[in-house]
């Protein structure tokens, strides 16, 4: 992925408590292709040195959530939940939203998936979904709608 000096980055890294951390900012300067970047991270004055492997674009399908519990996605109260949480990452990402259409308490579309909501951004259709991973895990994100629900 080439990046151009102003691009909205998600940079994933490890906090100083040893946990995995997701920050956002923008790409202050480029030194070449393959090397690593220079980023203005939200809320910090000065830039940062970063591999350009850790560092993606800002779009409706990079922000995502990894969340402890598989009963985020067992339980209905909490199932809508991760629509509003996913949002306020969507917000802090500096994402535009359209128009966002939750779908209730979910649809299940698979074992331990659930569809969550209709989102709108950019012209384009995504479908917010939250899905169980491994290790009593669960993924929430937006796909690129295939027509569904």
């Amino acid at each position: 992925m080439m990046f151009a000096q102003g691009d909205r980055i998600r940079y994933e890294c490890t906090g100083d408590d040893g946990l995995p951390l997701v920050r956002y900012g923008f790409v202050g300067g480029v030194a070449n292709s393959d090397g690593p970047l220079v980023v203005m991270l939200d809320g910090e004055l000065s830039g940062d040195v970063v591999n350009a492997q850790q560092v993606q674009p800002v779009t409706v399908t990079t922000v995502e959530l990894l969340l402890h519990g598989t009963d985020l996605v067992d339980e209905p109260d909490l199932r809508r939940g991760l629509v509003a949480l996913w949002v306020a990452e969507a917000d802090t990402a500096g994402l535009d939203i359209d128009c966002l259409r939750p779908y209730g308490d979910g649809e299940c579309d698979s074992p331990g998936c659930w569809c969550l909501a209709l989102v709108h951004s950019g012209g384009a259709e995504f479908v917010l979904r939250a899905a169980q991973c491994a290790d009593d895990m669960v993924r929430v994100r937006a796909e690129a709608s295939s027509g569904h629900p």
